[in-house]
């Protein structure tokens, strides 16, 4: 098995490939790929947790807290678990249950048909369901935001209750969701929560979350002496423990890979893969759109 063709610093030099000319043809040279999905690509979908979206959504909790971004506002103590699920209830039906298709993921998972690829994510939305990806090739390693966990991880199960979410949101006033609408783990009584990671707790890691982190590491195995593409697609520097650190690692430990960062914001690269790193700085939509069209679709 052979390294990939030619350096990206060669490919650069020829001003007639595109960025997306340059990625089909690193796609359709690799071995295997690995994608890792970070918040920017449900971004470039237009999923985004700033502006009209959040402002519209949540004018109320805005004007009460100050909030900046809808991310912020999901992992604020709120002050009571009302309060807590009037938000979370609107959060999950705008990030979840009425999250429309992304034109960005359907792009992605049909210029993957065919090939030998696996996701791993650390966004929590509905994107991957919506765009009909193969969901046993996509680990999503910071929950879901349409599962709920215990808070206190009294034990290892998640729920959903889309019925009931459904009910808060159309129940709720003044930023209270009425008291007996609020959720109990069935095992401890505490309180229900969104299935997400905190630094305090972690999270709770189901069965279903096992059989993910199991396929995932499984393919990582068998494609480990291959010539990979780690390909990152709008990771930014929130969690780097879960997609770029690791990335970057194995791109070292294998000199047939490459390191793929698709991102309009720069971050380091370590010295050590900088030869084996190829950076995409223009609109991840753009992109995507551009390089399914050269490969025959609409």
């Amino acid at each position: 098995m052979q390294q990939f063709n030619r350096p990206w610093q060669t490919l650069r030099m020829e001003s007639s490939l595109s960025q997306a000319d340059l990625l089909n043809q690193l796609i359709e040279e690799a071995e295997a790929i690995v994608i890792g999905i970070g918040a920017g690509m449900s971004a470039a979908a237009g999923f985004t947790y700033v502006g009209k979206r959040f402002t519209n959504a949540f004018g109320d909790f805005i004007a009460k807290y100050r909030f900046f971004d809808m991310l912020q506002a999901s992992l604020f103590d709120f002050e009571d678990e009302q309060e807590y699920w009037a938000f979370q209830s609107r959060f999950s039906l705008l990030n979840y249950f009425d999250q429309p298709v992304g034109q960005a993921y359907v792009d992605l998972r049909q210029m993957l048909a065919g090939k030998n690829y696996h996701v791993i994510t650390t966004n929590a939305d509905n994107a991957f369901y919506a765009a009909d990806f193969d969901m046993d090739k996509v680990f999503r390693i910071q929950g879901e935001y349409g599962l709920w966990q215990c808070s206190e991880h009294c034990h290892q199960k998640t729920y959903q209750d889309e019925a009931l979410i459904r009910q808060m949101a159309r129940e709720q006033s003044d930023m209270k969701i009425p008291a007996d609408l609020v959720p109990y783990c069935p095992k401890c009584g505490a309180g229900l929560e969104v299935n997400k990671r905190n630094e305090e707790k972690g999270m709770v890691e189901d069965a279903h979350f096992h059989e993910q982190k199991e396929r995932y590491e499984q393919f990582l195995k068998e494609n480990q002496d291959k010539k990979v593409l780690f390909w990152e697609i709008g990771v930014g520097h929130t969690t780097p423990q879960f997609i770029k650190h690791p990335f970057q690692q194995m791109t070292e430990e294998n000199a047939k890979a490459l390191f793929v960062t698709m991102n309009q914001k720069e971050y380091f690269i370590p010295h050590a893969i900088r030869p084996q790193t190829v950076q995409i700085d223009e609109d991840i939509a753009d992109v995507l759109r551009v390089m399914q069209v050269n490969n025959g679709g609409h």
